[in-house]
C-alpha cells in the first residue's frame, strides 16, 4: 500500500514537469517582484543623485527623450523622432503625446489623487537648467557643458534660463549645442536627462525627491509607499505598475515592485538563499549558472592608487619601478575568472557606437612590462629616498569587490624581481573608503568605474574625483576635448590620448578589469542591469515561475 502511495504521488509531481515546456509557461507577465536595496535612497531627484539605491528606483520611476539598450544601441523613448541639424549643433525632439506624468497621494496641494498629466517640453527645459544651475551642485553638469551657455551657466556668468533648451511648441524640444558633440546623444540616456515638472518640484518646498509624497512618476512604476528607519528592520519601498503609460511603444510587464532596504550585501545575500527576492546585484560571484540566472558585465577597472603624501610612493620613479615590473601576460593565466587583465583606463563594457570601446581601441599599446628597466628606477628611487631598502607595506583592498588572492601572485612577482615585500590589507567596504578619504594608506586596489556607460564618464573621474585628480600630480582636463569630437574616430583618439596621459603619470596602474553581476532566479528574464549606475531596469521584466 505505501509502495503505491508513493508512486502514485510521485507521477503527480511528475506529471507538471512533463507538461509544462517552455511554450508551457504563460507570458510572465504581472509579477510582483521582490528586490532588494544596499541602504535608503538618498534621492529621487535624478538630476541629482548617483547612488546604486537611488540609480535603481528612479530608472523604474522616470524615462527620458532617449534610452541605450544592453548593446549600447540608442534609440528614442519618449520621442517619437528626433532630427539633427547638417551642422550637428541643434538637435529637435518631437514628443510623444501619450507620455504621462502620475502622482499617487492623498494629501497634496498641487495635484488630485490620482491624477495624471502629459510630459511637455517644457519639463525637460526646467530640468536642463536645474542641471546647469550651479546652486543646484548637480554632479552631471559637466557632462552638459557642450550645451549652448552651458559653461556661463555653471561659472554664474548667465542664468540657467539663458540655456540653449527650449520648447519650440508644447511637444517640440529644442537643443542647441555650442559646438557639436558625438558624445551628447549618449548622455542623454542618462538619468539627469529625465524630465522634471517645474510647477511640482516648487510644490515639494524643498523635499523634490526625498519622500512618497515628493515624488512623481512619467516611467514604468511610481512610488506607492516608502518607509525608512534607520533603527529598525521592516523598511521597504513600494512601487506600483504605471498603467498611464502603457503603449505600443512603451510595454510594463510587472504590475509591483517590492524593495526591501537592507544595510548589506550580505543581508541580500541571505535573503536570496531564503528565497525571499527574485535578484541581486554583486560584485563576487559564487552562483552556479546552471542553477541561476547569471549576467555579468566588466564596468570596472581595478588598479593601484598611491598616497600622494606618502614618504615612498610620492617617489614617481619608485612607482614606475613596480608598474613596469608587472608582467601581465604571466597573470593573465593565474588569475580567478570574475576579473581579466587591465592595460587600459575604459573597462571592456563602455560602448561606443554600438560596440566595446576596447573592441575599438585595444589596451595592448599601453602593455610597459620591462624589467631591467623597473630595476633601475628602482636604484635611482633609493638613491632619491637616500634608503637601502624599501620598508614593507600592504595594499589596502576592499574585500568586497576582489577576491584579493589575485593580487598575492603579483605580491610575490615583486619580491622575486624587486626584491621589494609588499602584502595585501582586506578590509570593509566603509572602512576602505573611510582610509582613502583620510589618507591613511601607501597602496591602495581602487575600483574606477564610471557613472553611465561612457568613456567620458570614466575619464571624467580623474576630474571630479578630487583624490584621483591629486593622485595624477599633474593637471588633467578632457572633458571638453572629449565633448567636441564630431565623430567616432576622433573620440577614440581621445580616449586613447587620455588614457596614455593617465598611465604615463603612474599615480593609477590599471591591473585588472572586474566584472559585476546580477543573479537571479532560473525563472526570471530580461531583468536588466546596467553596472555603470548599478541600477536594475525591472520594465520589461517577466517571471515565469
Amino acid at each position: 500500500m505505501k509502495k503505491t502511495t508513493f508512486f502514485l504521488c510521485a507521477l503527480i509531481l511528475a506529471l507538471p514537469l512533463a507538461s509544462c515546456g517552455k511554450d508551457d509557461r504563460g507570458d510572465g507577465l504581472n509579477h510582483m517582484y521582490n528586490v532588494p536595496l544596499c541602504g535608503n535612497p538618498q534621492s529621487l531627484d535624478p538630476q541629482f543623485a548617483d547612488d546604486p539605491s537611488s540609480n535603481t528606483v528612479i530608472k523604474n520611476l522616470y524615462s527620458g527623450l532617449v534610452s541605450m539598450d544592453q548593446s549600447g544601441k540608442i534609440s528614442c523613448c519618449n520621442a517619437e523622432s528626433y532630427t539633427v541639424s547638417p551642422d550637428n549643433l541643434v538637435y529637435t525632439f518631437k514628443l510623444r503625446q501619450d507620455n504621462y506624468w502620475f502622482f499617487d497621494s492623498n494629501d497634496n496641494d498641487y495635484i488630485d489623487d490620482d491624477e495624471c498629466f502629459p510630459v511637455v517640453a517644457d519639463d525637460y527645459v526646467f530640468a536642463f537648467q536645474r542641471i546647469l544651475d550651479p546652486q543646484m551642485q548637480s554632479p552631471y553638469a559637466s557632462d552638459f557643458s557642450c550645451i549652448k551657455n552651458a559653461k556661463s551657466i555653471i561659472n554664474k556668468e548667465a542664468s540657467p534660463e539663458s540655456a540653449g533648451v527650449t520648447a519650440l511648441d508644447k511637444y517640440t524640444l529644442e537643443i542647441t549645442l555650442d559646438y557639436p558633440s558625438a558624445e551628447f546623444l549618449g548622455m542623454l540616456t542618462s538619468s539627469a536627462a529625465y524630465p522634471c515638472n517645474k510647477e511640482f518640484f516648487y510644490s515639494t518646498k524643498g523635499r523634490y525627491g526625498l519622500d512618497e509624497d515628493s515624488v512623481m512618476s512619467n516611467g514604468a512604476f511610481y512610488v506607492r509607499q516608502w518607509f525608512y528607519d534607520p533603527y529598525g528592520v521592516h523598511n521597504i519601498l513600494y512601487m506600483k505598475r504605471n498603467d498611464k503609460n502603457i503603449s505600443e511603444q512603451y510595454q510594463i510587464s510587472p504590475s509591483y515592485l517590492s524593495f526591501t532596504i537592507q544595510k548589506s550585501d550580505s543581508d541580500i545575500k541571505q535573503l536570496f538563499k531564503d528565497e525571499e527576492i527574485d535578484c541581486f546585484t554583486t560584485m563576487n560571484n559564487s552562483y552556479n549558472s546552471k542553477k541561476y540566472s547569471v549576467t555579468s558585465s566588466k564596468a570596472t577597472t581595478l588598479g593601484l592608487i598611491f598616497n600622494p603624501d606618502d614618504n615612498y610612493f610620492s617617489n614617481q620613479n619608485l612607482r614606475k619601478a613596480l608598474a613596469l615590473s608587472i608582467d601581465r601576460n604571466d597573470l593573465s593565466g593565474r588569475i580567478g575568472s570574475d576579473i581579466s587583465i587591465a592595460s587600459g583606463i575604459i573597462p571592456p563594457a563602455a560602448n561606443l557606437a554600438g560596440r566595446s570601446y576596447r573592441e575599438l581601441s585595444s589596451d595592448s599599446q599601453f602593455s610597459s612590462y620591462n624589467l631591467e628597466e623597473a630595476k633601475k628606477y628602482l636604484e635611482a628611487a633609493k638613491q632619491e629616498l637616500n634608503i637601502g631598502s624599501v620598508e614593507s607595506i600592504k595594499i589596502l583592498v576592499n574585500a568586497e569587490t576582489v577576491n584579493s588572492g589575485d593580487l598575492h601572485i603579483l605580491s610575490q612577482s615583486w619580491q622575486e624581481t624587486l626584491g621589494v615585500y609588499i602584502g595585501i590589507e582586506d578590509v570593509t567596504a566603509d572602512e576602505f573608503n573611510r582610509r582613502i578619504a583620510d589618507g591613511d594608506f601607501s597602496i591602495a586596489l581602487y575600483p574606477l568605474k564610471g557613472d553611465i556607460n561612457s568613456g567620458l564618464s570614466v575619464i571624467g573621474q580623474f576630474e571630479k574625483n578630487e583624490f584621483l585628480k591629486k593622485s595624477l600630480g599633474k593637471d588633467f582636463s578632457y572633458t571638453d576635448k572629449i565633448l567636441k569630437c564630431q565623430t567616432v574616430a576622433e573620440l577614440v583618439e581621445i580616449y586613447r590620448s587620455a588614457e596614455q596621459d593617465i598611465i604615463s603619470g603612474f599615480g593609477f596602474i590599471p591591473l585588472f578589469y572586474k566584472n559585476s553581476y546580477l543573479v537571479a532566479n532560473k525563472d526570471n528574464e530580461e531583468i536588466f542591469f546596467d553596472p555603470f549606475s548599478e541600477s536594475v531596469d525591472f520594465r520589461l521584466a517577466k517571471n515565469y515561475s
